[in-house]
Parts: C-alpha cells; sequence; structure tokens
C-alpha cells in the first residue's frame, strides 16, 4: 500500500520512516543524513541539499521523491517533468512537525503507527513543559543559525527554547519562514537583547565560539560575558524531523537547566 519506492531528499523522510519500520520503501537519500546511522551504510545518496544527482535518482526508478522547502523547488520542478511524483513538506513548527509525521504515515499506510509515534512525542514535550514550568527565571536565548550574515534560530527552534525553559529573543523573527527573514542586518540588535545564552548551530560547519567573542562590542552580552556560548549540532535540531523533538530538545533542555542552576532559578 502506497509508494514503494521512495527518495529522500532531506534526512527527515528518512528518520520518520525508520522510525515507522518502513525503511524497506526506500532507494535513496540525501548525502547529509546522519540518522539513523544505518540508513547511510544500506541506501545510496543521490543529492544534497539544493542539488541532486537527477539521472541517478531517476535510475533508483522512484514511485515517490520527498523534499523539504522552497529550497528544493529546483530540483523538484526537474523531477516532476521526468514523471517523478514529488511532496515537498514546508512545515516551520513543533505542532508541524507532529503533523509531518502524521501525514507521512498515513501516505505510506501505517497511519496507527505514525499516531502513536507523534503520541509518544507530544507527552515528551508536555513533560518537559512541566519540568520546566517552575523555573523562577527564565534565561534569554540568542539562536544562532547562520554567521555570516547572522541568521536567528527558526520556528519550530525558539518553540523548543520556550518548551525547554528559556525565551528566543528575536521571536518575531523566528515567525518568518525564508531565512532571508531571519537576517540580523544590524549585529548590535544582539547586544540590545542581552541573551543570557548564546546557541550557536552553523549548519555545516563548526560553531567558533572564539569568534562570536572577537564581535565588536559583543564582549558586553551576559552570554558571553558569563562564558555561555554553546552549540548544538545542525543534526538533531535544524532538521524538521523527529530529532528536533528528541535529542535537539534534550541538548538544549540540559543547556537551560545549567543554566537555572548556576543563577538558583529552579
Amino acid at each position: 500500500m502506497g509508494p514503494k519506492r521512495i527518495v529522500c531528499l532531506t534526512e527527515e523522510p528518512t528518520e520518520t520512516l525508520y522510525l515507522l519500520g518502513e525503511q524497506q520503501r526506500i532507494v535513496g537519500i540525501s548525502g547529509f543524513t546522519v540518522r539513523p546511522p544505518a540508513a547511510r551504510k544500506e541506501k545510496p545518496k543521490v543529492s544534497a541539499f539544493t542539488s541532486a544527482k537527477i539521472e541517478k535518482i531517476l535510475a533508483l526508478k522512484p514511485d515517490l521523491a520527498i523534499g523539504f522547502s522552497d529550497m528544493q523547488a529546483d530540483i523538484a520542478a526537474e523531477l516532476v517533468r521526468a514523471g517523478v511524483e514529488v511532496w515537498i513538506s514546508n512545515h516551520r513548527s513543533v505542532d508541524g512537525i507532529l503533523e509531518y509525521i502524521r501525514r507521512l504515515g498515513a501516505l505510506v499506510g501505517v497511519a496507527d503507527r505514525a499516531e502513536a509515534l507523534a503520541a509518544d512525542l507530544q507527552r515528551e514535550l508536555d513533560r518537559v513543559v512541566e519540568q520546566t514550568a517552575g523555573y523562577q527565571r527564565r534565561p534569554k536565548v540568542y539562536f544562532e543559525e547562520w554567521d555570516d550574515p547572522l541568521i536567528t534560530g527558526i520556528q519550530w527552534v525558539a518553540e523548543l527554547v520556550r518548551i525547554a525553559g528559556g525565551d528566543d529573543v528575536f521571536p518575531e523573527r523566528a515567525e518568518r519562514a525564508l531565512a532571508m527573514g531571519r537576517i540580523l542586518g544590524d549585529p548590535t540588535e544582539v547586544i540590545r537583547a542581552a541573551p543570557d545564552i548564546i546557541i550557536g548551530s552553523w549548519c555545516g560547519k563548526k560553531f567558533r565560539p572564539e569568534h562570536v567573542k572577537a564581535r565588536a562590542g559583543w564582549g558586553s552580552i551576559p552570554a558571553v560575558a558569563q562564558g555561555e556560548l554553546h552549540e548544538i549540532k545542525s543534526p538533531i535540531i535544524l532538521q524538521p524531523g523527529p530529532a528536533a523533538l528528541t535529542d535537539g530538545l534534550e541538548a538544549l533542555q540540559a543547556i537551560v537547566k545549567r543554566w537555572v542552576e548556576k543563577h538558583g532559578a529552579a
């Protein structure tokens, strides 16, 4: 039932299908896939994020390709013109991730399993909310997706920061779907926001806290002055799939919890 030969152009459909026990349907994956580790060993890599090996994908004879966001529009168009059915999701929130899991499960005929997975993830989110509800003081958090130009965190990241017990310092930007809407043209905005914690997740490269400290005027930011500069690897927080709601949230919660305990705000 449903598509039997799926090409996953990003990591989240791969991870979700493995969690649903439907990995046998996957015939190709993104080269950026790291979750689950087995996928990198078992499945051929046929795409990056904004580019793909179209001929290699077509040779796999897929009956569905799954991607994410407007950034993959060109890949999708080329596959559609070649006769491949394509689903490009564009979810940007925690609720959107949960709904994505349900929709993907229904698409491959395992709606009950997908609903159970989404319910388990929701229960864990609710548990964390209960744990952090008693914090007497919530740290202000600046989440940086990229350093040149400065790009702030996307919506699901800002929501996870709140669930973990902190408050994103640029919530209005988080609601902007496109990355260009989250660019900080003026780095002094971060200085004025005075975050207690800075978290870097520079997609595809290592976060360099020494570079953050060296930015003009940033030494006065509480997070910089107090050494609260942290990295969360992008595969567990910037992929709009299960990883963000599990390992990503766990990493956020650990950072916030340490800050709360350090400042006697638990």
